[in-house]
């Protein structure tokens, strides 16, 4: 069986991955899910500082003092560069790496480079969209109970982790077992920017007709591509 680290990404937590995580572990995976300094039930640690450099090293260490091997690193969203740093950390450790509609940043670039919003830049330590925006614009084409359930639990994200640059070494010039997965409905961070991971990386591509939450919307056939990519 595999060990499989799943990294979300902005606004989320661990939770985001519940339904995907309860399939792999039915299937006999070893699967962690943790949710990353200062978001969801971690926010009352929020302090400056706080960015996916910052968070890739808690996942490089999670996999360290769980002595995991083999490991299927697995990023969504703004965890993707959360997974490039983690994974160069720890070689020697990751067997697969897997970008869910994530963004694959290049070492210097930030999210607000590739990301396309109209909002200002943020401030303050975290920053994210009222419930009322984030019901009309990031999850609005979930259905509706499980758009609830997930307006009860996102929340702002630490801002390091969009306005700071990613700091990677040589992850994009090292060979990877690499899957991208594009999801059709999702405005960011788009085909292009993911067509350009998967070019560099010579990873395996997949498309899902689904917007950016595919671990939510269709967490049976996200299972399937995690264990058979």
């Amino acid at each position: 069986m595999t060990n499989f680290v799943l990294v979300h990404g902005s606004y989320q937590g661990g939770w985001i991955w519940q339904q995907v995580a309860a399939r792999l572990r039915t299937a006999g995976h070893t699967v962690f899910a943790p949710t990353l300094d200062g978001c969801a039930e971690r926010r009352h640690q929020l302090r400056s500082g706080i960015d996916t450099t910052m968070h890739a090293a808690e996942i490089a260490e999670l996999m360290f003092y769980e002595d995991l091997r083999d490991v299927v690193l697995v990023g969504t969203s703004s965890g993707g560069m959360v997974v490039c740093r983690a994974a160069e950390q720890m070689r020697d450790r990751v067997a697969r790496i897997v970008l869910v509609d994530a963004l694959a940043l290049f070492n210097g670039e930030r999210t607000r480079d590739i990301v396309n919003r109209s909002a200002p830049p943020p401030f303050g330590l975290a920053a994210g969209p009222s419930r009322e925006e984030a019901e009309k614009g990031l999850f609005a084409d979930l259905e509706p109970a499980m758009r609830e359930w997930v307006l009860d639990r996102y929340t702002p994200h630490p801002v390091g982790c969009s306005m700071t640059p990613v700091k990677l070494t040589d992850f994009w010039d090292k060979p990877w077992d690499a899957t991208v997965i594009w999801c059709r409905r999702a405005v960011n961070p788009g085909e292009a920017h993911q067509r350009r991971a998967a070019d560099r990386l010579k990873a395996k591509w997949f498309e899902l007709d689904t917007g950016h939450y595919p671990m939510l919307s269709m967490p049976d056939e996200l299972t399937r591509r995690l264990t058979n990519a």
